[in-house]
């Protein structure tokens, strides 16, 4: 095992002028037993829609649904995929209906822009194919006209390696939100033990193993997450809006370039960034742009109440980090035309609430006096100095700001000219490592030096409710008890709030109670037993991918293996002639990457067939 221990106070790449000692791992958790142990495992009657179902972007009048279908060992081509969506949990009523073709190009993932839609109405949904139904995905359109209040659950940061997705089953249960904002680091691009491995848990571990360069390893990593049931189970149930950090593609990620990326070893990092947008557009339930799909900033309307502006402050406009001067007026962290197109929705919205996703802390942060984080809008003073200005506009309506990335909770006020410009929320992670062991800083020394800092926790995990109606504006963080064990328990920790017109925080006190409008009945279980696979017929034995196909040098199969049984991988020829055997291939329970170096392979079509004692799963694939 290999663990990457990083000196740095907040996420990574801190740029610090005096010393302070991090101390991220405790010789207690050097020399930690292992305890807790879930292991991935397939449900049968999920094929071959193992993946699950999710939907996302919504509007008043539409929302995309999404799935992936497993081809089957008949499959070598296009499938085409059913979809149907109605107003009641067996998909019956009011149903709309249509089908989408689907192959190997776009890693059989299906995304369906479903319009016609009603306002403010929950929807259920699925699809079927290759003779068999998904289950049953319930989703929400935003209102339209007159709304009184909004409610959304936010996450960010979810490490594989780190522990369980607790906080996304938690939320899972709630029942009481309109949509899922996901403020980024969906994904983690680190190899196993890389980044943030928690020595608690065994058999957590990521695949591919090394570290995702290629669009087969981010496709092959997004398989890995999306086979977490607890994901799966919260896009199952909600709408879900996403934004991109670093982490889905490389760590600390400006628009030429990332700290996690070495050209002379890793390649041109425009083919890396290019390879993990399009994963993240095949595997995420996000309306794409036509051509411009490296866009991903964007407007949502919440009726009259709130307007939502989700934006990239990565990939799209950010200049490389360069320290925290705030002589240098030249860097941009959105860009030119990102900035103006938000300035330009702003002064057009009519909303009352203006609400902005994005990925980084926007409040100046400085320990002992230092501007300690390049990474965050403090390594971007100029550009922050005119969002806070034209938010301070007392005719644009009141501003909240949501973040993620941190790995930790913040409510913050913001100030330009040392008056009040709008509020901050930040959510902490789903498991990334927080700084808990952070020697010679606590929560008292960061709001002691930030006076603008009104709360601070820099180690729980879990996530935030925003809950928005026409007097107020609510952040409410929420705890799990653990990541290091499956649970759906969380806690209420605090609240703070911004009443309208005022600009800044205060204590807001109980959970707000939920609206009875947003209890509707769950995606159910299963809907569509009959056509479902039962456990008697399962072998065992999935194969997700052959990655890339066509191939040039190094081949990948993702497959799953319910138990060590796999005894035999082949590699033969369009005559059925045997190039290479392995009698001996050591599988473990759970998800396995089998690697092969086709080198000596002459150009072609092959055949690989991986077999158990049960049965076997041929796929072909070409060789360049």
């Amino acid at each position: 095992m290999q663990n990457r221990i990083r000196f740095s106070f907040f996420k990574t790449n801190i740029s610090v002028s005096i010393s302070l000692v991090v101390l991220f791992l405790s010789a207690n958790s050097l020399f930690a037993q292992h305890t807790g142990m879930r292991k991935l495992t397939l449900d049968p009657k999920l094929e071959p829609f193992y993946h699950g179902v999710a939907s996302g972007d919504p509007e008043s009048n539409r929302v995309i649904i999404w799935t992936r279908v497993t081809p089957d060992n008949s499959t070598t081509g296009a499938i085409t995929v059913n979809w149907r969506m109605g107003t009641d949990t067996l998909v019956s009523k009011n149903v709309i209906y249509g089908s989408f073709v689907t192959d190997a190009s776009r890693d059989y993932t299906v995304k369906v822009d479903v319009a016609g839609l009603q306002p403010n109405t929950f929807y259920y949904y699925n699809f079927d194919a290759l003779g068999k139904y998904s289950l049953t995905g319930r989703t929400k359109t935003a209102p339209a006209g007159n709304t009184d209040s909004l409610r959304f659950a936010l996450v960010s940061c979810a490490n594989y390696e780190s522990g369980y997705f607790n906080a996304y089953a938690s939320v899972s249960e709630r029942n009481d939100i309109d949509a899922i904002l996901h403020l980024g680091d969906y994904i983690y691009e680190y190899e196993t033990g890389g980044y943030g491995q928690n020595l608690l848990i065994i058999s957590r571990n990521v695949e591919p193993l090394h570290e995702i360069i290629n669009l087969h390893d981010y496709r092959m990593r997004y398989s890995l997450y999306r086979l977490d049931k607890d994901l799966r189970e919260l896009h199952r149930q909600y709408p879900m809006i996403n934004i991109w950090d670093d982490h889905e593609s490389a760590d600390n990620a400006y628009k030429t370039g990332a700290k996690n990326h070495n050209s002379s070893k890793e390649g041109s990092w425009q083919t890396r960034k290019t390879s993990s947008i399009q994963a993240f557009n095949e595997w995420i339930p996000i309306r794409e742009n036509g051509i411009h799909d490296s866009v991903i900033y964007r407007k949502f309307s919440y009726g009259s109440l709130m307007d939502l502006y989700m934006l990239d402050s990565r990939l799209f406009g950010r200049d490389k980090q360069g320290g925290t001067s705030n002589l240098d007026t030249n860097r941009t962290m959105l860009g030119k035309t990102q900035l103006q197109w938000l300035f330009n929705e702003l002064s057009a919205s009519t909303a009352q609430w203006n609400i902005i996703g994005q990925q980084v802390m926007v409040a100046p942060l400085k320990i002992f006096g230092i501007a300690v984080n390049e990474d965050q809008w403090d390594g971007y003073p100029a550009e922050r100095d005119k969002l806070l200005k034209f938010i301070q506009n007392p005719a644009i309506g009141d501003a909240v700001v949501l973040t993620g990335d941190i790995h930790s909770s913040w409510a913050n006020d913001l100030k330009y000219n040392n008056s009040p410009a709008g509020v901050e929320f930040v959510t902490t992670s789903v498991t990334s490592p927080g700084f808990s062991n952070l020697a010679g800083v606590s929560t008292f020394t960061i709001e002691v030096a930030n006076p603008h800092v009104e709360f601070v926790d820099l180690s729980e995990k879990g996530y935030m409710i925003l809950d928005v109606n026409k007097v107020r504006t609510v952040g409410e963080w929420y705890y799990v008890p653990t990541i290091n064990n499956p649970t759906t328990k969380s806690v209420h920790e605090t609240s703070w709030r911004t009443v309208y017109g005022d600009r800044f925080l205060l204590p807001g006190g109980a959970p707000v109670k939920a609206r009875k409008d947003l209890n509707a009945p769950f995606a159910p279980d299963s809907t569509y037993l009959p056509l479902i696979t039962n456990r008697d017929e399962f072998s065992g034995l999935v194969v997700f991918g052959v990655y890339p196909n066509p191939v040039k040098n190094n081949l990948f199969i993702q497959y799953y293996s319910e138990d060590a049984t796999v005894s035999k991988i082949t590699i033969s020829d369009y005559t059925g002639k045997i190039i290479h055997i392995d009698n001996e291939v050591r599988s473990h329970n759970g998800l396995n990457l089998f690697y092969y170096n086709t080198d000596n392979l002459a150009s072609g079509i092959y055949v690989i067939t991986i077999e158990n004692n049960r049965s076997s799963v041929a796929k072909k694939f070409v060789k360049q």
